[in-house]
Order: structure tokens, then C-alpha cells, then sequence
């Protein structure tokens, strides 16, 4: 072989980018996963509305701390309101909004958006949605 030294750096090259990769995916898995275990979600009430088309649905959503919820829209609105602890709720299009405890923000249908629990401890919010009936009531955003 001719130039072995450039084939031995081509094989280094090849595998640190391979570890790279791994890493990043590891490091993007990692992070799925934390707030997949950070976040609690108990569903408290799921009633119709009157009509044949719509249900309220009302959880609690309790966040260890530091952890955010996935960029997500729900196809209906969103009654955020702060039980305990301190959110950051980032709306696709507006400033972000720090909410305490006995606040409460409105999320239009459709709109991305991301909670993050920006306090020492554990953060609650009573999420209640009206949403059409059938449909899934989360989606997630790229």
C-alpha cells in the first residue's frame, strides 16, 4: 500500500464521526426522555359539552424541575392555570410569559407551544381543554 498513514487517518476520521453521531443521538434521546419521565399527567375529568362535536377535558400536569414539555399544539384551546411553582409557556409568535401560582394563560387552538418548569421545585398547572371529540389532543411540533 502506498500511503497507509492517510488510510489509517481516513478509518479515525470515519469513526470519530460515527461517535459524534452517536453522541448526539444519545444527547437528543436523553433529552426525549427527560421530560417523557419528568412529567406527570393525571387526567382529572373528560365530559361532552352539550353537543355532539366537543368535550372539555381537564388534567393536572405536574413538571420536575427544569423540565419542559415538547414543542406541541392541541386541536382545540388551552386553559393553563398555575396550581404550584413558577412556568415559562413560549407561544409560537408571542414574547414569552412567566406564570406563579393562581395564574392562568389561554392558549388558542393550534398554536405551538412549549412549558417549562423554570422553578427549584416540582410545578403543577390545571391544563383543561375544549377539543373536538375523536381527535388526538396532543400533537407534536417540529
Amino acid at each position: 500500500m502506498r500511503y497507509p498513514h492517510l488510510l489509517a487517518a481516513a478509518v479515525a476520521l470515519t469513526a470519530f464521526a460515527g461517535l459524534a453521531q452517536a453522541d448526539q443521538h444519545q444527547t437528543e434521546s436523553a433529552a426525549s426522555a427527560n421530560w417523557k419521565q419528568g412529567i406527570q399527567r393525571t387526567d382529572l375529568t373528560r365530559d361532552d359539552l352539550g353537543d355532539s362535536v366537543h368535550e372539555v377535558i381537564q388534567a393536572r400536569v405536574d413538571f420536575d424541575p427544569g423540565v419542559a414539555s415538547p414543542n406541541h399544539s392541541h386541536p382545540g384551546v388551552e386553559v393553563a392555570y398555575v396550581i404550584e411553582g413558577t412556568f415559562e409557556y413560549r407561544l409560537k409568535g408571542r414574547a414569552p410569559v412567566i406564570l406563579k401560582a393562581g395564574e392562568s394563560l389561554y392558549i388558542p387552538a393550534g398554536t405551538p407551544h412549549i412549558a417549562t418548569n423554570i422553578g427549584e421545585d416540582k410545578a403543577s398547572e390545571l391544563a383543561t381543554y375544549i377539543v373536538k371529540k375523536g381527535t388526538p389532543l396532543l400533537v407534536l411540533e417540529q
